[in-house]
């Protein structure tokens, strides 16, 4: 298995390559000091699984690996780190990193790989931990907050997107056709939008 290190200490890299290393079935092929790094070398050595870390100046561990996976889909990212994070283990979930470990976890990292190689996600026990919790939190509704979008405003959203008229989401949601229409323009002004198509053609981009 080829393996791609990139982490912003070189100490940490060294560290990791011996670890690395002393497994017959491993090959650290590369290392690397920031996201910058980790496209650059993934491009070029096409690595069967990329270790990297998540806080590195230049780019994030996390910026990279969003590029990485638009590029290759089937990338096998594992982010090793220090940092127990909720919006980095998130973000990890989301971009389609295939697992998320703790540095300390120190004996876990090399049969972490070879899971990861496998195909299987892998999360550290205390990431585990905190994953029902954080996927209970990580809805669409949260993703809107960000615009001020209201759960009332979201619902709208969401049957706006399902072809509805206002009457029909009047109808549905126990509102007056000017309430809708007055919600309706709220969210055209939070999401700088024109009209209906695009609210439901950014509800589509959103998802």
């Amino acid at each position: 298995m080829k393996v791609l290190i990139i982490d912003d200490d070189k100490l940490v890299c060294s560290s990791l390559k011996i670890i690395l290393d002393s497994d017959d079935d491993l090959s650290v092929i590369g290392t690397g000091n920031d996201g910058k790094d980790a496209i650059k070398l993934y491009e070029e050595l096409k690595p069967d699984v990329l270790l990297m870390d998540i806080r590195m100046e230049t780019m994030t561990g996390l910026e990279a690996g969003e590029i990485i996976l638009k590029e290759d889909k089937n990338a096998k990212i594992l982010y090793l780190t220090t940092f127990l994070d909720d919006d980095y283990i998130i973000k990890a979930l989301n971009i389609g990193a295939k697992g998320y470990m703790l540095k300390q976890d120190f004996d876990s990292i090399v049969p972490a790989l070879h899971a990861v190689h496998k195909g299987q996600n892998v999360y550290g026990n205390e990431i585990i931990t905190k994953l029902p919790n954080l996927l209970h939190q990580n809805n669409p509704v949260k993703a809107y907050s960000s615009y001020g979008i209201t759960d009332k405003e979201y619902e709208i959203i969401c049957k706006i997107a399902d072809g509805l008229s206002n009457k029909e989401i009047a109808d549905i949601l126990f509102l007056s056709e000017g309430t809708v229409r007055n919600y309706i323009s709220q969210i055209l002004e939070k999401l700088n939008l024109r009209d209906r198509t695009q609210i439901a053609i950014f509800y589509y981009k959103n998802k």
